[in-house]
């Protein structure tokens, strides 16, 4: 089975980002697609040939999730922006479960936002836990590592430099403030069910 890429050409005239960065991302999405197909051919080649003692592969299963998992996060994203975006209904189980963990909307956007305006490359996720039944604003540094375990996904978003620098250059924050502009609440709050 091999993963194809969706296709987010209804993203252009999303406000504040231009078509020119969202066609740059949509290439960058394509290539996490074509390198995890990659991967997994390889893999399911040296596991035949009975080479899964072989260094190889252990770097191949490594990468397998780096390459993975930028394709899912990109594909949350996207799929959680809208190009007029869609306002969070104040009265879902969200909007509701957001002020009972962070007590506010506004301080729980405060909180997502400085998460989002810290140094470095990666992703902030607003992570559900159905266990603690508690929301967490989490980064996610590059692909793979500071994911809550069996927590799921409900926003995501994409602070790599390639998200942005196109338009805002070294400007995040602009960037933080465009992207809560375009959020699609209604995508999100489906994630919640």
């Amino acid at each position: 089975m091999s993963f194809i890429a969706k296709n987010y050409d209804r993203l252009i005239g999303l406000a504040g980002l231009s078509e020119q960065l969202l066609k740059n991302h949509f290439t960058l999405y394509q290539g996490y697609v074509t390198n995890t197909n990659k991967l997994a051919d390889a893999l399911a080649v040296l596991l035949q040939e009975d080479k899964t003692a072989a260094p190889e592969y252990a770097e191949l299963k490594r990468r397998f999730g780096w390459e993975y998992n930028g394709i899912r996060l990109h594909e949350y994203y996207f799929d959680n922006l809208a190009v007029d975006g869609r306002p969070l209904d104040s009265s879902s189980a969200l909007s509701e479960k957001i002020i009972h963990d962070f007590s506010t909307h506004e301080a729980w956007q405060k909180d997502f936002k400085a998460t989002g305006a810290m140094r470095g490359i990666g992703w902030v996720v607003l992570y559900f836990d159905q266990v603690a039944d508690r929301l967490f604003n989490v980064w996610i540094n590059e692909h793979d590592l500071g994911h809550l375990a069996g927590a799921k996904p409900l926003l995501v978003l994409d602070v790599f430099e390639h998200a942005y620098m196109l338009d805002y250059q070294l400007k995040k924050a602009d960037y933080l403030e465009v992207f809560f502009k375009v959020i699609d609440w209604h995508a999100v709050e489906e994630r919640l069910k």
